[in-house]
């Protein structure tokens, strides 16, 4: 049974892992005002995005070892300070150029306050209570894309763009306090195994370069040269990591935890789902503004329903996965999501707002459900001993899926350009449309892993009373489960 100091701190992980995501997103929505702040064109606002965007994918990984030769608790803390330091240093800043660099800091402190949050509060939390505790966390990651179009609007618009960073000083000031008093001491290991350095390298430029060829793709008229440029040799950087860590002694990030059935199905399958998830609440305005030419308050106002179904169905999830399992609910989560997403590509302007609201919900309550299920699914059958390398590789591989969502969302927008073959506002509908179907696909992928699962899949991790209700069903004739 989780007990209230045990919640408490998964509330303050879930804050921080907020903190975060929302620091990821908002900036692309003040992206103008920013430009014109600092003098310089809106195009190279992007460094801005990207350099925090890249700064987490290059240092996650190395968030297990370090919570391992420090302990969770100091480096916790420490990324906190960095990351509340580093967002206050942004709101200074005078230049594009100083900005890149404190967003850099300030993707360093994010990089490891999340992952080892995280791992402080899935280190003491039994098997039984692992889906409750997941479901104090997983929120942030749902939430923080929805609001963030609305939040940077409001900010853009009635103050100054310093806000955007400012906002995190209270937050973070307050996470620490909590986490002072929350956050037991941690007594680091007392042999560490030594820094894979060779890990460190070839990830680090693999990841960092794959983060950056996704940031090219999603720019407005994407430099394929460019990509090309960077992310081949990325690829194989990556490819030379895959081979390292597989055969080093002490890796970085043990790849091994790949051979855990449940692990790698959630980290496959749930790599789709959580593109599509990242994708909607960043198609959504776009083509609710330009499209539907309605303003960005009211279109960031309905995208907020999302998150009306992400919380609705919260207090269900746990109901809905203990009577059901996680094969069977993830099935349906992803089929109601390719179909919610789906049907965006029928709307019109004339569509009324209630149906529009409905559809919002519904596809909250997909997200919310499937964003539980994959990250319960991802530790339900991890030893303890492999609990940090398995936390750091479900972290870079949702932080990577994140951006290739809006990646792909751009993609599918500039299929659907050249689907329409027409001009003027029908052939932009036309062109969303397509795109939204494009998008309706994600998740779909993901059902051949689903099938995988074993019916029994993820048991450790739910109620013994209803997993052994549903092993019992399992076992009788069937005449006695008709009756």
């Amino acid at each position: 049974m989780i007990d209230a100091r045990q919640r408490r701190i998964g509330l303050l992980v879930a804050g921080c892992f907020f903190m975060e995501i929302m620091d990821g997103t908002i900036v692309s929505t003040a992206a103008p005002r920013l430009g014109a702040a600092l003098g310089v064109p809106v195009t190279s606002i992007g460094l801005v995005i990207t350099a925090y965007f890249v700064t987490l994918a290059v240092f996650i990984p190395s968030s297990g070892w370090l919570a391992g030769r420090w302990g969770t608790r100091r480096i916790f803390l420490s990324a906190i300070v960095v990351f509340t330091a580093a967002s206050f240093l942004c709101s200074l800043s005078s230049g594009l150029g100083e900005l890149v660099a404190f967003r850099v800091l300030q993707g360093i402190g994010g990089a490891m306050m999340t992952p080892v949050g995280r791992l402080s509060v899935l280190a003491r939390t039994e098997k039984s209570d692992l889906m409750r505790m997941i479901s104090y966390i997983v929120w942030p990651a749902l939430l923080a894309p929805v609001i963030a179009p609305l939040a940077g609007g409001f900010i853009t618009t009635y103050a100054s763009w310093r806000w955007l960073f400012l906002i995190n000083v209270p937050l973070g000031v307050v996470a620490f306090v909590c986490a002072v008093r929350l956050i037991p001491p941690s007594v680091a290991a007392d042999a560490p195994p030594p820094l894979d350095v060779g890990g460190v390298a070839l990830t680090g430029l693999g990841l960092g370069g794959l983060a950056y060829a996704v940031s090219l793709i999603s720019a407005n008229a994407t430099p394929w040269a460019q990509v090309a440029e960077v992310g081949l040799p990325a690829a194989l950087s990556l490819a030379l990591a895959i081979r390292h860590l597989l055969r080093t002694e002490h890796p970085l990030v043990d790849l091994r935890t790949l051979r855990i059935p449940t692990f790698r199905i959630a980290i496959g399958s749930g790599s789709l789902s959580m593109m599509a998830i990242a994708s909607v609440p960043f198609m959504l305005p776009l083509l609710f503004e330009n499209v539907f030419g309605w303003s960005p308050v009211k279109s960031g106002a309905l995208v907020l329903f999302v998150f009306v179904g992400n919380v609705g169905i919260k207090p269900a999830t746990t109901f809905i996965l203990n009577r059901w399992g996680f094969r069977t609910v993830l099935l349906a989560a992803c089929v109601i999501l390719a179909a919610s997403i789906a049907c965006v590509a029928l709307l019109v302007g004339s569509t009324p707002i209630a149906w529009i609201i409905l559809l919002a919900v519904v596809s909250g309550v997909a997200r919310s459900v499937g964003g539980t299920s994959y990250n319960t699914l991802y530790f339900a059958d991890v030893p303890e001993e492999q609990m940090p390398h398995a936390n750091s590789l479900a972290a870079t591989v949702q932080q990577l899926a994140a951006g290739f969502g809006v990646a792909v969302g751009t993609l599918a927008l500039r299929v659907g350009g050249i689907v329409d073959g027409q001009a003027g506002s029908g052939a932009l509908r036309i062109r969303y449309s397509v795109a939204f179907l494009l998008l309706a696909l994600l998740p779909l992928g993901a059902l051949p892993g689903i099938f995988g699962l074993h019916p029994d899949a993820g048991n450790a991790a739910r109620t013994p009373s209803a997993a052994a209700r549903i092993d019992g069903d399992r076992n009788l004739p069937s005449a006695a489960k008709a009756e």
